[in-house]
């Protein structure tokens, strides 16, 4: 049995999500280190995570991961 396109997908997503979730403690972890307050290093940690989610998910969407006309068993709509 065959992994569909679909759950590829989803799968590639929860694996970016996971990664900018790291990017984000990672963020968060510094800026505390670096003597910023609790409140501030968890918004400095939030907005790296929503920045870097949406980097990862137009450069899929760019490359063609995430693009329903990627399927290689479908016809474009322009052909």
């Amino acid at each position: 049995m065959y992994p569909t396109l679909a759950l590829v997908r989803v799968l590639v997503v929860a694996l970016c999500a996971a990664v900018t979730v790291i990017v984000a403690l990672v963020a968060g972890i510094l800026s505390r280190v670096d003597g910023a307050s609790l409140p501030s290093a968890v918004q400095r940690g939030a907005a790296a995570f929503a920045g870097a989610l949406g980097l990862a998910l137009v450069v899929l969407a760019a490359v063609g991961v995430l693009c329903r006309f990627a399927d290689p068993g479908r016809a474009h709509p322009r052909a």
